[in-house]
């Protein structure tokens, strides 16, 4: 008796990578449009699941590169541009056999996916460090060298020491782990992309805090950055205690 194609959808679903080809060997021959339906669908997947692989295999090219050292640390921050908030950086150390799918440029992820990966980062790293500036901090320095402070802090909060940095564009001064900038680097390199998935989420979660405390800026939707609201509510409401006070002379005064 011929399976229903229910049954044989639950099987597809419930089907390891590794074994969807022998269930494409024994449906190939049913002609029922819907069991043929789901060898498409399930041979697309299949395909996508190839191409991602095969992307994850570029993304590791400075990795291997580097392969001599056990442990090679990608470095990212996220927060430069803003009005307001934080500048955070990620370290990242992410094991030789790295098996997460779908890291990338966090830029380039919906806000639920980088939530995914961050959550998969954590369990699966070897380490990771986050460093924060505060916005006075920034005001204190400059933007450049706060970001510089949060890598820094990032790389000094990991459990194990790297032995090699893979930074996205930059040279961290007062630091002596060798060093490899890449120009867009969180593009290019898995454990860059990594670093950067954590920053922006670590931040993204800050800012959501900050928007229960300080109401009326949206720092929740915007994450601290100028939009139209957001300038609008601090020429209404004034600058909050995060707020860049070095940023925001264009669209105040007194600050």
């Amino acid at each position: 008796m011929n399976k229903s194609i229910g049954q044989i959808k639950a099987e597809f679903e419930a089907a390891e990578e590794e074994t969807l080809p022998l269930l494409f060997a024994e449906y190939a021959d049913d002609a029922r449009s819907g069991v043929q339906n789901l060898l498409v669908r399930y041979r697309k997947k299949l395909e996508k699941l190839s191409a991602e692989r095969e992307r994850l295999r570029q993304m590791r090219q400075f990795e291997n590169a580097y392969g001599q050292f056990d442990y090679i640390c990608g470095i990212d921050e996220v927060g430069r541009g803003p009005l307001a908030g934080p500048v955070v950086a990620g370290a990242v150390i992410l094991p030789k056999d790295c098996d997460i799918l779908w890291i990338n440029d966090s830029k380039k992820l919906s806000a639920g996916k980088r939530e995914e990966l961050y959550t998969e980062i954590q369990e699966k790293a070897v380490a990771v460090g986050i460093g924060v500036v505060s916005p006075e901090r920034i005001d204190e320095i400059n933007i450049l060298q706060a970001t510089y402070e949060a890598m820094r802090r990032a790389v000094q909060k990991l459990k194990v020491a790297p032995q090699i940095l893979l930074n996205d564009a930059v040279t961290i001064p007062q630091i002596s782990v060798p060093q490899v900038p890449i120009v867009k680097g969180d593009a290019k390199s898995i454990s860059i992309a990594a670093a950067s998935i954590v920053a922006k989420v670590t931040r993204d979660h800050m800012m959501k805090e900050y928007d229960s405390v300080y109401p009326g800026y949206k720092f929740a939707q915007n994450k601290g950055y100028g939009s139209g609201e957001h300038i609008e509510a601090l020429k209404k409401l004034g600058p909050s205690p995060i707020h860049r006070r070095s940023f925001i002379g264009h669209f105040i005064a007194d600050v």
